[in-house]
């Protein structure tokens, strides 16, 4: 009976100790960020000279294997772009990242992890949906972007993240995506099981990760300026999402900003996450 109680508590003890050693292992001033959406969250910028002065405390989980370099997937590294996949450009991300590094304490280190795909639908990132929406007839270069997250962006990103939460805490999401669906008045709602399927599967609360969404180019003469009224009402729909303005952003096509825009929308995602953790 003594050897069966010594041995229950054993378990126990070991059980515990494990589950504290875990909790030990998180650094709490490890913020961690998921970055989703199609092609302006890829990064479609020049990446110049000025972008590739990056500070170590901001890092970016690496989201795809890039053959002939130690980029190799799951593994973090200092965020110099860029931060999606082995060859886009510079993105919203990346001075989101930097602007709170320069902001916040010397003791928080900011973490990325970006998964995104030109062209998508938004759909695209439903786990009950994906697979209607991983094909585009006649258009190789688009499957070739799936496949670079195994044929399922979502997936890849929450296993990312889980791997990441080894480490530090997530804080945040940030969306940039809208122009495949411009028009269609169900996005918000699209969006709002996307963010929620995100929270359950990551054991998340939303009053402690707030979505941020960043509008279109948003001038007449750009394609799907449009949808930013639809991307506007999103908080009626998921309270604890924040809508960037894209106003004055300049764009280097009718779709996609330029090196400036980038760093200028960037920081206002920054600015916006640091308002809402009070700094």
């Amino acid at each position: 009976m003594i050897k069966r109680y010594m041995k229950v508590n054993f378990i126990v003890f070991s059980v515990l100790f494990l589950f504290t050693l875990n909790l030990f292992s998180q650094d709490s001033n490890f913020y961690i960020y998921l970055c989703f959406g199609q092609s302006n969250m890829e990064g479609q910028g020049k990446i110049e000279e000025q972008d590739k002065i990056v500070d170590s405390r901001f890092q970016v989980m690496q989201a795809v294997d890039c053959p002939n370099t130690d980029r190799l997937k799951g593994t973090w590294r200092t965020a110099i772009p860029p931060l999606s996949q082995c060859s886009s450009g510079l993105s919203p991300t990346d001075y989101f990242g930097r602007t709170l590094v320069e902001k916040l304490p010397d003791s928080i280190t900011i973490g990325v992890i970006n998964v995104a795909v030109g062209g998508c639908d938004i759909r695209l990132f439903d786990k009950d949906l994906y697979q209607d929406y991983v094909s585009k007839e006649g258009k190789e270069w688009f499957t070739k972007k799936i496949n670079y997250y195994n044929g399922n962006p979502y997936k890849t990103l929450i296993d990312l993240a889980k791997l990441a939460q080894q480490k530090g805490v997530i804080k945040g999401i940030l969306l940039h995506q809208g122009e495949t669906n411009t028009g269609n008045t169900q996005w918000p709602l699209y969006v709002k099981n996307i963010y929620n399927s995100m929270l359950s599967d990551l054991s998340l609360s939303s009053n402690s990760v707030p979505l941020l969404v960043g509008e279109l180019l948003s001038t007449e003469e750009d394609c799907c300026s449009s949808m930013n009224t639809i991307i506007n009402k999103l908080p009626k729909t998921i309270p604890t999402a924040y809508v960037i303005s894209s106003s004055g952003c300049a764009g280097k096509d009718k779709a996609h900003f330029n090196s400036t825009g980038y760093r200028v929308l960037g920081k206002r995602y920054a600015e916006k996450m640091l308002s809402i953790l009070v700094y």
